[in-house]
């Protein structure tokens, strides 16, 4: 893969011993590895823009568009923005996103939050509470969101003024608030969708930002990455990609938006690659998952991992060729893969279901383990099953294929390592093969 300069720069910093000419120029290198990541994460908050050739003109779009050097005075010239969902992401995409419109002069302090009113077992709403303590005492406990964040539980009322929505809820609700959104969203308004999933139609299957387009007549990024949100919570550092289809400057202005000295955000043109890395690696999680409850070792694990990666990508290029392969090497893909198979929810989930030997379904466990939070992967399986049935696509896709099974009760769980006993006939989907090809 071809590394930009950021990324050049940090290897060199981890990775090769520092010259103490270049370390005493640029900024001292601290002594610990963990400050070393510290102290280039923050060098590089300031350096938002992914790697592309730039000009004077773009530099100075970029920063007519991010009100640096510009003026705005009028405060009709400022983005307002509006999270849509109030979970444990979403909570912590309030936090990342409020410590930054409370310092850049384009956009309003303020910060609405979308919450699904709930009673909490005091008796209070969880709106009051957020409001009244600057925390999401449900999904985010201990964690201050900013005092600019204010929870709504109106959703036409929380994106009424806003020019910029950020998505991130679960996947199977979104069609009902698009539906609820249409015709209340400002004119010009920008999306971008932190959701993991898709929706499966008669003509086929629908991508969350895609649904968010069509229905709200709205330009749609996404960004996903390795990204567990307890630990971005507590200012761990983590990485994530943004996916955009055409405009670059507004894929830069939602990197502004995130990006934090502890969460480095890089931008990619490919929306459909980051956000099936997204909502595919839940799945692998869940075939990983099985493996640990049925404790097969890491090598069963190292392999169930790679052999999903192959299956991500091919199914994602399947479906729409102009996916990048590079994209499988930013944090929305191998990384998020990886963390999310290692400590994800559904991985979690899917184990103690292999621990019961399948006798206690996710719903059951669900509602258990993740109070009130719900998972993606056993959704998302079978949408992908659904996907690959209608086409006749099952054979190419084993791995995938056995998750769903599994997940729904028709094979054991131990038959996440027995798919492989047949070699796909890729005749029976023209041009395939090349997409399993390492």
């Amino acid at each position: 893969m071809r590394l930009n300069h950021r990324h050049r720069l940090i290897s060199l910093l981890l990775y090769s011993p520092p010259a103490s000419s270049f370390s005493s120029t640029l900024f001292p290198v601290p002594k610990r590895p963990a400050a070393i990541v510290s102290a280039v994460a923050s060098f590089f908050s300031t350096t938002m823009a992914p790697s592309a050739p730039e000009d004077a003109s773009h530099n100075a779009a970029l920063l007519s568009s991010s009100g640096v050097g510009g003026d705005v005075s009028s405060a009709a010239q400022k983005s307002r923005v509006t999270i849509i969902g109030s979970g444990n992401w979403g909570s912590v995409a309030s936090k990342l996103i409020a410590s930054n419109t409370i310092k850049l002069a384009s956009f309003h302090d303020e910060v609405r939050m979308w919450v699904f009113e709930e009673k909490l077992p005091s008796g209070e709403k969880l709106t009051e509470v957020i409001n009244r303590t600057n925390e999401n005492v449900k999904y985010l406990p201990g964690i201050k969101l900013g005092k600019n964040v204010v929870a709504d539980p109106d959703l036409e009322n929380a994106v009424r003024d806003a020019n910029m929505l950020v998505f991130v809820t679960p996947h199977q609700f979104m069609e009902g608030i698009c539906k609820r959104l249409v015709g209340k969203v400002k004119e010009g308004s920008q999306a971008i969708s932190l959701i993991k999933g898709m929706e499966v139609k008669m003509e086929g299957p629908c991508m969350i930002s895609s649904l968010i387009s069509e229905q709200l007549g709205v330009n749609c990024c996404v960004l996903m990455g390795a990204n567990i949100a307890n630990e971005i919570a507590v200012e761990k550092f983590s990485e994530a990609t943004v996916g955009y289809r055409e405009n670059r400057e507004i894929a830069e202005k939602w990197v502004q938006l995130f990006n934090t000295p502890y969460f480095m955000v890089t931008a990619v043109q490919d929306v459909e690659g980051v956000e099936l890395c997204g909502t595919l690696k839940n799945v692998v999680a869940l075939a990983a998952g099985f493996v640990d409850g049925l404790e097969m070792g890491n090598n069963t694990k190292a392999a169930i991992m790679r052999i999903g990666l192959r299956e991500m990508r091919a199914f994602s290029k399947i479906l729409f060729p102009t996916v990048k392969d590079n994209t499988f090497f930013e944090s929305c893909g191998v990384a998020d893969l990886i963390t999310t198979c290692l400590g994800g929810r559904n991985r979690r989930v899917a184990e103690a279901f292999a621990k019961s030997g399948g006798k206690r379904s996710f719903d059951e466990l669900e509602a258990e383990m993740l109070q009130g939070q719900k998972l993606q992967g056993v959704s998302t399986a079978r949408e992908v099953y659904e996907v690959l049935s209608n086409r006749g696509w099952l054979e190419l896709f084993p791995l995938f294929a056995a998750v769903h099974e599994i997940s729904s009760g028709r094979l054991p769980p131990s038959a996440i390592v027995e798919y492989g006993e047949h070699k796909p006939n890729f005749s029976a989907v023209e041009g395939a093969a090349q997409y399993f090809s390492s």
